[in-house]
């Protein structure tokens, strides 16, 4: 099986987060998000993988290559002028279906970072091969402000999804299997796989089947307070079967003074520097090759690579343009770490 990483977004709900880097690239835990997804897809066997580009593509491109360093064959599709998901999929499809053999292939929003059970998704779409595609869905309270979607078995008990965007009590996470032959059937330029495909479609009798992926970890980072509270959970309590790398602890080449105090949770990335009386965590991330100034106090927050932080840093995000706060209201979803010391430190 194939898969495309839609990466094009403008990514303006970040703000400044935005303005620097497209949000697949915002680093969590000192790793990219697009990262997540390819070693999502990796570690199920998939090697395939087509991203799309537009705001900043080149940076995506410099940061993954050919994905060979990852297991991957990255191949990407540009986009001059930003076509949505639908439309993004339609131009990818010489690269999705070289052969012309209409093989399913798995489409993932690329600002996702996802426990998703991809080889029970892809067994479940095999069951139900004649349906327009699957969509992945979680049951949550605030269903309508995500755009509900309305699950119900069918006379088999297989769910299906009934309605988009009306009532329901589940979201869709971004992710779907589908055919080439389907996306062929959606209007040329710019298209919503939603608005302009599943949605139509199903008003007019088309069958389109529900996986409900349960209560693995999910977050999507496209508000600057999900970002950080998803910095925050996985280095409280990584929960990924496969992650891309190390999300907490120090890394190897960083250099941490002897009298800087270090509480957990907290990642420190390669290269990085702490410098005395510093004291990093709860909660906190330092990026590869940042520096940390003596006496800093960094807690509830994100530094990014490179970047030098000093005085206190709190709840807020450190780019190499400066702070940004996020709301103090913002709570990591898993209970963190116990607050102590870490071995080494003071």
């Amino acid at each position: 099986m194939r898969a495309m990483l839609l990466s094009a977004g403008l990514s303006t709900r970040l703000g400044p987060l935005g303005d620097a880097l497209p949000k697949p690239l915002l680093p969590v835990c000192d790793i990219p998000i697009l990262r997540y997804g390819v070693a999502l897809l990796v570690g199920h066997g998939i090697r395939d993988i087509v991203i799309n580009l537009h705001h900043k593509g080149e940076l995506i491109r410099d940061e993954l290559g050919d994905g060979s360093a990852m297991g991957a064959r990255i191949h990407y599709s540009e986009e001059e002028v930003l076509l949505d998901t639908g439309g993004g999929l339609k131009r990818a499809l010489p690269l999705l279906d070289p052969d012309g053999l209409d093989e399913p292939f798995l489409s993932m929003n690329g600002k996702l970072i996802f426990d998703l059970d991809i080889a029970a998704l892809i067994e479940a779409h095999r069951r139900d091969p004649d349906v327009l595609g699957t969509l992945v869905v979680r049951k949550v309270p605030d269903a309508t402000s995500w755009g509900a979607i309305q699950v119900e078995p069918d006379g088999d008990g297989r769910a299906r999804v009934r309605d988009i965007l009306g009532e329901g009590g589940h979201m869709f996470t971004g992710v779907h299997v589908t055919r080439p032959s389907v996306v062929r059937q959606l209007p040329d330029g710019k298209a919503c796989m939603i608005r302009q495909g599943y949605l139509p479609w199903i008003r007019k009798g088309g069958q389109v089947s529900a996986f409900d992926a349960g209560s693995v970890y999910f977050c999507e980072h496209s508000l600057p307070e999900r970002y950080l509270g998803s910095n925050l959970d996985l280095v409280a309590a990584p929960r990924l079967r496969h992650p891309p790398g190390a999300l907490r602890g120090v890394d190897s080449t960083a250099h941490v003074h002897a009298t800087a105090i270090l509480r957990h949770p907290f990642r420190i990335g390669p290269g990085a520097h702490i410098g005395a009386e510093a004291v990093v965590g709860p909660g906190a991330v330092v990026g590869a090759h940042a520096i940390v100034e003596d006496g800093t106090r960094i807690e509830r927050a994100v530094v990014w690579p490179h970047a030098r932080a000093s005085g206190a840093v709190r709840d807020a995000v450190l780019t190499w343009s400066g702070v940004v706060p996020i709301e103090a209201s913002v709570q990591p979803s898993s209970p963190p770490a116990p607050n102590g010391p870490a071995p080494h430190s003071r």
